[in-house]
């Protein structure tokens, strides 16, 4: 006869779940110790709500008391196209592959939501779930729950499907047998770590928020620091790089789920097209997407920025424009992008062809 757990499983992946695993609620005093550190450290930079919340966060059974089980649950969103296929194309911007079709988190949750109704109904007890938004170190807990482990870029590895697992959680009162952790299979590979292109990788296991690409371009709302700017290549919306890199890769699977294959028109967006974005088409454009809570002015930034690297004088106009856009944010990005782009055609010191 299966167990309750078997069945947990075969229901998990019945709704589309690749990865099931489980751990205990009490969670693990190094993980809360690690997120102390990080906060100390001041490495979530302006994500405030990391430090405000950092208490739940150490352990699950301090945001639900009652839980005593979390089900860790992962699905593919692989696409087996080359998330660094656009490094060579300067005047296109690159998208985080998670973001090149519909907002995961509602895809992920809706799947979640049937298996907990399942689970109270055949099983009892009672269930939360969480994707994401919630203050649950979801890493940890796949990694406790045997779906992975945390590598050197401090993302969860898998082995069946490498760098690219959606996860998501359901917080229940049963007490279920836990899974055993995976061993970390980093091995000697630095390839993350060499690939960042900011250097916010700055010691394995460990990252400085304040430089990662995927913080600047989403998290943070100001003007970003020029040397960080003059790095971020044409990368728009987060960033790929360390994932990318992990040799574990190769066990990469297609996803089955229609909601994550990306847009045919967010896989090479032209910078142009993203730049002269007003708020009326960029809500247009990006509805169901997860790039829209970063909203238009931040977007523009990004694509402001990655002309500026482009070393392509034909994209200037644009930049020129914005200059005098109505946003402090946009223009001063513009300024700079267009500054640029005059030093690199005429070199340092150099007069303008």
């Amino acid at each position: 006869m299966a167990s309750v757990k078997d069945r947990i499983r075969d229901k998990a992946r019945d709704l589309g779940f690749g990865a099931v695993g489980f751990a205990p609620a009490a969670g693990d005093p190094a993980t809360a110790a690690a997120l102390a550190r990080f906060v100390d450290q001041g490495r979530h930079g302006t994500m405030d709500w990391m430090a405000e919340t950092r208490a739940r966060r150490g352990r699950p059974v301090d945001l639900w008391p009652d839980a005593r089980t979390v089900i860790a649950l992962g699905m593919n969103y692989g696409t087996g196209v080359d998330p660094l296929s656009l490094a060579g194309r300067p005047d296109r911007g690159m998208i985080s592959t998670y973001a090149r079709n519909r907002d995961y988190h509602d895809t992920v949750k809706k799947r979640l939501k049937h298996l907990a109704r399942w689970l109270v109904e055949t099983q009892g007890g009672e269930v939360k779930v969480f994707v994401d938004t919630a203050p649950v170190m979801e890493k940890p807990a796949a990694a406790r729950a045997g779906l992975g482990w945390q590598g050197k870029h401090t993302n969860l590895v898998s082995r069946d499907f490498g760098s690219w697992l959606f996860l998501g959680e359901v917080f229940t009162t049963l007490d279920l047998p836990p899974d055993a952790p995976m061993p970390d299979h980093c091995g000697t590979c630095t390839a993350c770590i060499d690939a960042c292109p900011t250097g916010a990788l700055d010691a394995p296991y460990r990252i400085d928020g304040r430089k990662c690409v995927s913080y600047l371009t989403i998290e943070h709302k100001g003007m970003i620091e020029a040397d960080l700017m003059a790095a971020m290549g044409n990368r728009v919306y987060g960033c790929d790089d360390c994932l990318a890199v992990c040799p574990w890769n190769r066990f990469e699977k297609v996803t089955a789920e229609p909601d994550f294959l990306p847009r045919l028109e967010l896989t090479a967006p032209r910078l142009t097209d993203l730049a002269v974005l007003d708020e009326a088409a960029f809500r247009q454009v990006f509805a169901g997407s997860p790039i829209k809570r970063t909203g238009r002015d931040r977007l523009v930034r990004n694509a402001l920025i990655a002309i500026g690297n482009s070393g392509d004088g034909s994209l200037r106009p644009v930049a020129e424009r914005l200059t005098k856009d109505a946003v402090p944010l946009v223009r001063d990005t513009a300024k700079w992008a267009v500054q640029r782009l005059v030093f690199d055609r005429a070199g340092p010191g150099g007069d303008i062809p």
